[in-house]
């Protein structure tokens, strides 16, 4: 049995901080809570992010939603991917019952049912706000990484991109961005060839299956306007409290890649948006992926280095980002090392590679002479976890077994009817849910190519206009009298005939006619 003094002065001493901070639970020694030795998380930290894990059913869910409440309580927005659906109760307060009072009673924390003020978003055809963007705002890079095209690809995406923007053609959503590509090998194939150089019809059919394998993941929907503003996100309500997003993802868990390229292109919009802020007291915004698994296994070479580059660099903004999945394996290496707070729930041993994985979850915990976190893993019980956080300074404090507070919300789903009482009160959902189809780079260039097509439709009928009529012959003129004679056998013999007589009676007038004897004699004269 461990020295119960000595661990409570090494909990007592590990999470004490002289800033504000949120209660996660109450420490645990050989299986027992230690009544009110609190463990806490500084607000100071919070944007150096942090990791929730644990098999199904362990509480993953319910420590997500309390961590959630209580930023909002320090008036901290969140939003939260809601990909289960069952975030949505967050809105709505508890119910108490003698689980939660006891639970309550060995963390020594007050707790009073209390529902927060939410929005809900919608990427798709869920109920929310929408959420859009333009393939502008994307620019070619992330476009490029998010169709997975290499660099010769991607060259081509630069190129469409800047054609677009030297001619004042909006890209707003993937029709747009099809046409142009569409129109650059066909009609305008000799204007881009002569301004930015050649590229193959093999090459621009590549990108164009991409698109469309992105536009069958429902990416139509996401592409346009009006575009989300990512400032409202970092809302406060009017008692003080930050408000609580929910991102309804419920009918998009089988596109991971629709998933994926929101996450990246939300994130990538507030590192390019937020100003630098420095050390906060508090952050300004965290982010809460839940079934984080799938923002990674669609994910390319390229755009595992973005998200890399963003998850090290966006704390500087204010914003810390939560990852909720089953096992920390799930993570990437390069990411997990960024992840500062963690909340590991139970995982469970069914096969030789599920205690490979719980062996190598054990070695992502600081060492403690309290636990043996092998062990202990797979015998957390429900509500139970192992925390560790940065203190103030950003060392991690000790490795403390946690009985987990109860959410202060209902933990529950709500039902459609409080779905649609919140949305008909939200002045966001009125703002992002008309869309608008303004004239783009699609009716330009549609205009564009009817103008050619009816110019040539009309040069081509005046050239035909001007060719001579059959076959390119000149008409042909009625025969004279005489081309009919000169035509006719019969004709030309009677002509010999008369001109024959003619003669004759000519040559008689004028003497010189007489007998043939004559004729020939005087021929001799000659």
């Amino acid at each position: 049995m461990a020295n119960k003094d000595a661990f409570i002065s090494a909990i007592e001493a590990g999470y004490k901080f002289s800033g504000g901070s949120l209660v996660l639970g109450a420490a645990m020694l050989d299986g027992e809570s230690v009544q009110g030795l609190q463990v806490k998380a500084p607000l100071r930290t919070l944007n150096r992010h942090g990791l929730i894990a644990g098999a199904t059913g362990t509480g993953k869910t319910k420590s997500l939603q309390c961590l959630a409440e209580q930023m909002a309580a320090n008036g901290i927005p969140t939003m939260l991917m809601d990909i289960k659906g069952d975030l949505s109760g967050v809105a709505m307060p508890g119910a108490d019952n003698p689980k939660i009072m006891e639970r309550v009673a060995k963390i020594g924390i007050s707790w009073q049912p209390k529902g927060n003020s939410v929005e809900f978003l919608s990427l798709s055809g869920e109920k929310g706000a929408r959420l859009r963007a333009t393939v502008s705002e994307f620019g070619p890079v992330l476009f490029s990484r998010i169709l997975g095209l290499n660099d010769t690809q991607g060259g081509v995406v630069a190129v469409v991109f800047k054609y677009c923007d030297d001619r004042q053609l909006p890209l707003l959503d993937l029709k747009d961005f099809k046409k142009v590509l569409q129109f650059l090998g066909n009609e305008g194939k000799a204007e881009i060839e002569a301004e930015y150089g050649q590229f193959s019809a093999a090459t621009a059919a590549t990108i164009l299956r991409k698109v469309v394998e992105l536009e069958q993941q429902g990416a139509e929907a996401f592409f346009g306007e009006l575009s989300f503003d990512v400032q409202d996100l970092c809302r406060i309500d009017e008692n003080g409290r930050g408000v609580i997003s929910i991102v309804r993802l419920t009918d998009i868990q089988d596109r991971p890649k629709l998933f994926s390229t929101f996450m990246l292109q939300m994130l990538a919009e507030i590192y390019a948006s937020f100003p630098e802020e420095g050390d906060m007291e508090q952050p300004k915004l965290c982010i809460f992926i839940d079934e984080a698994h799938l923002v990674f296994q669609e994910a390319t070479a390229a755009l595992m280095q973005q998200m890399e580059a963003i998850i090290k660099l966006i704390r500087s903004k204010g914003v810390g980002i939560y990852f909720i999945t089953q096992n920390p394996a799930d993570i990437p290496d390069s990411i997990l090392a960024q992840l500062g707070l963690k909340i590991q729930h139970a995982l469970r041993a069914f096969t030789a590679k599920d205690r490979k994985a719980i062996k190598l979850a054990a070695e992502n915990y600081p060492i403690t002479e309290f636990y043996q976190t092998e062990d202990l893993l797979t015998n957390l019980g429900i509500g139970e976890a192992f925390v560790s956080v940065l203190n103030e300074k950003g060392i991690p404090t000790p490795l403390a077994h946690t009985l987990m507070r109860p959410p202060e919300s209902r933990m529950d789903v709500l039902t459609p009817s409080e779905i649609d009482s919140i949305l008909g009160q939200s002045n966001l959902y009125r703002k992002y849910s008309q869309e608008v189809d303004r004239e783009s780079a699609y009716e330009i260039l549609n205009e564009k190519i009817q103008e050619v097509q009816q110019m040539q439709a009309e040069q081509a009928a005046s050239e035909e206009a001007q060719k001579p009529s059959g076959r390119g012959r000149a008409p042909k003129e009625e025969p004279s009298v005489i081309e009919t004679i000169a035509k006719d056998p019969l004709a030309r013999q009677i002509g010999r005939t008369v001109a024959r007589e003619l003669t004759r009676g000519l040559l008689g007038v004028l003497g010189l006619g007489g007998s043939s004897s004559s004729r020939k004699k005087k021929s001799s004269w000659f």
